[in-house]
């Protein structure tokens, strides 16, 4: 098999000392590379592919409206795709009377949203609002707007003089946090007093932790929760849908399992199943109103904003989910899957915890079952089962730093919703021989 690695060639990547092997074709939940060996796209790339790979309906889709008009300036003109994209999600929303900003990625998307959430208080005539409070070990982007508002510590130092850092407070995290959700939820309004409630323009936080803790649900009491408190200081709820919207969990939106509404909502990995990088931002239609009266146009955008090939994409999509019952599947698979994990790896010395919704479970791994203890971030656990999973054929998501920022591993499981219970049976057996023998008993 022929590996690439940097320096190889002209292109560099953000991982630059380890091998990667050139991809020939994908085909469901499975890519292959050039030498003929299979892969299991565990992490759905990373949980990104949710209708899974070479699906000729939507390169159709895709190239039918590439035909017609690859690019329009959203400026200038609309199309029909995202036109027709936008009514069919204001019915999976849960927003009323939404409407929609189309940008290329879940970087662009929150910078999007927090920007959005200040108009909207100036409109509102709350010109001083203009703290966005976010969480600790959260992470909602690598744009420095998008840094501001998360909360892993080796993604923001570098830029810490280059950002605008803002207000920060404990996430729902049952396994490490002890306290209720209404417990946790009450460090938010411990933060909005703290700096002045005509400060703070709204609250952003992923409805279950994606990247940065690994899966991680909170309470059922924290939503609820955090609603009446963004309500009762006016403050605005932005539910980043990046990662666990678009299904994963097991309903369209991960905020959905608490019948909480969000004032804003962003999302886009899934949006376009990974054929065309693509995100939204949805908001009221009364609160853009209110910017289109108070200040005439909303301040920000994007040169491939509303992008007619991209939003084809996600039209056809969306439809292959309707149709092939996909949310449905990730409910009753999700929950076969977690006990899955639990079985085979629950009694684990080294497993801590299996926690997870729908088809998106993390595993998170310490030195100690009783006191929690972390592996040191040196020891580099998480990477190297990542890398022995890779071996075996199997993708799966890393993360590390989860128990303090710096030190704790998770691996993470999400792939394309279209999985069946057989490949979920090896997928769990090959994450669980990959962990027994990174950590033999």
């Amino acid at each position: 098999m022929t590996t690439y690695k940097h320096p190889h060639g002209h292109v560099f990547y953000r991982k630059m000392s380890h091998a990667r092997p050139k991809i020939s074709y994908g085909e469901g939940i499975y890519l292959f590379d050039e030498s003929g060996k299979r892969y299991i796209d565990g992490s759905g790339g990373p949980l990104v592919v949710n209708v899974g790979h070479g699906r000729s309906e939507i390169v159709a889709a895709m190239t039918e409206q590439a035909q017609k008009a690859a690019y329009v300036h959203a400026i200038m003109f609309t199309n029909d795709a995202t036109e027709q994209l936008s009514n069919e999600l204001a019915e999976l929303v849960p927003l009323d009377n939404p409407r929609f900003f189309y940008l290329s990625s879940g970087s662009e998307v929150v910078e999007g949203a927090i920007k959005l959430a200040r108009q909207i208080q100036q409109a509102r005539g709350q010109a001083t609002r203009d703290l966005i409070t976010c969480r600790s070990l959260s992470y909602h982007g690598m744009t420095l707007g998008a840094l501001g508002v998360s909360g892993r510590p080796g993604l923001r130092t570098p830029y810490m003089g280059m950002m605008v850092n803002m207000p920060h407070v404990r996430p729902p995290y049952p396994y490490r946090f002890e306290g209720s959700g209404e417990e946790l939820a009450g460090r938010l309004e411990e933060s909005i007093l703290a700096y002045g409630p005509e400060t703070v323009a709204a609250f952003i936080a992923e409805p279950i932790s994606g990247a940065s803790l690994g899966a991680v649900v909170p309470p059922d009491d924290y939503w609820p929760a955090v609603r009446r408190i963004c309500d009762k200081y006016g403050v605005l709820l932005i539910a980043d849908e990046v990662l666990v919207g678009m299904g994963r969990t097991g309903k369209w939106w991960g905020i959905d399992h608490w019948q909480v509404q969000p004032d804003i909502m962003v999302t886009s990995k899934g949006l376009a199943g990974g054929y065309f990088p693509l995100g939204f931002i949805a908001a009221k239609t009364e609160d853009v109103e209110l910017i289109r009266q108070k200040l005439g146009d909303w301040n920000h955008g994007g040169t491939f904003s509303h992008h007619p090939v991209g939003c084809a994409a996600a039209l056809a999509t969306l439809h292959i989910m309707q149709q092939e019952e996909l949310v449905q599947n990730a409910a009753v698979l999700g929950e076969k899957l977690g006990q899955m994990l639990q079985d085979t790896l629950g009694h684990h010395p080294n497993v801590g915890e299996v926690r997870g919704r729908g088809l998106f479970w993390g595993i998170e791994l310490v030195q100690d079952k009783a006191s929690k203890e972390p592996f040191p971030a040196s020891r580099h656990l998480a990477w190297d089962i990542w890398q022995r999973a890779f071996d075996k054929g199997l993708i799966v998501y890393y993360s590390q730093g989860c128990a303090d920022g710096q030190n704790g591993d998770v691996i993470m499981l999400g792939p394309p919703l279209t999985v069946n219970e057989a490949q979920l049976v090896e997928m769990t057996r090959l994450v669980a021989e990959a962990i027994w023998e990174e950590l033999p008993v």
